[in-house]
């Protein structure tokens, strides 16, 4: 792949396992002398209270590549939740990385130049649960950031499938909503 990566956009949702394990990254992909790198740089130096950024790190001091920024979509005010999601869920994040670049799904030789800024999902259910299956979570949060790289680099889904489904998909909260269920 030589050709510059300017801002490729992804998302996946993958769920179906125990409760609170749901995975939903959005992502942004580009190169660092582009507008993901501003990007990162910016939001890397404006830290907000409740929406920490951090990098996707293996382990304390392990950062992955390309450099990988997270977001979290949820504001983080509990103790507990700030463990998970700064410890399992990073993890997640920092292998679903690695899993994309061995996958093929990022360029190996061009991780030094390119940035992810991935908006991360854990469910505010964990602060409440009595038990968090770590196991589970980890691959399903792994999982769904592979595929969130996947279809932002093959830009899935298309924009003939799009039009051919449209009025096919309901949206699972708007339908919950003309049920009367929230």
């Amino acid at each position: 792949m030589s050709e510059r990566i300017i801002l490729r956009a992804g998302e996946a949702l993958v769920a179906g396992g125990p409760p609170n394990t749901a995975s939903e990254p959005e992502v942004i992909i580009g190169e660092l002398d582009g507008p993901v790198g501003t990007a990162i740089a910016t939001l890397t130096g404006d830290q907000v209270v409740g929406h920490s950024r951090v990098f996707a790190l293996l382990n304390t001091d392990i950062m992955v590549r390309p450099v990988t920024l997270c977001v979290s979509k949820v504001s983080v005010t509990e103790s507990k939740y700030t463990s998970i999601l700064m410890g399992t869920v990073q993890f997640a994040i920092a292998n679903g990385v690695l899993d994309a670049v061995r996958a093929g799904y990022l360029p190996k030789d061009r991780v030094n130049d390119l940035g992810i800024i991935c908006s991360v999902w854990l469910s505010p259910g964990v602060i409440e649960a009595e038990t968090v299956d770590h196991k589970a979570l980890f691959e399903i949060q792994r999982k769904g950031m592979t595929e969130a790289i996947r279809k932002a680099m093959t830009n899935e889904p298309s924009i003939d499938w799009l039009l051919e489904n449209q009025n096919k998909i309901i949206h699972k909260y708007y339908q919950m909503g003309l049920d009367g269920k929230i």
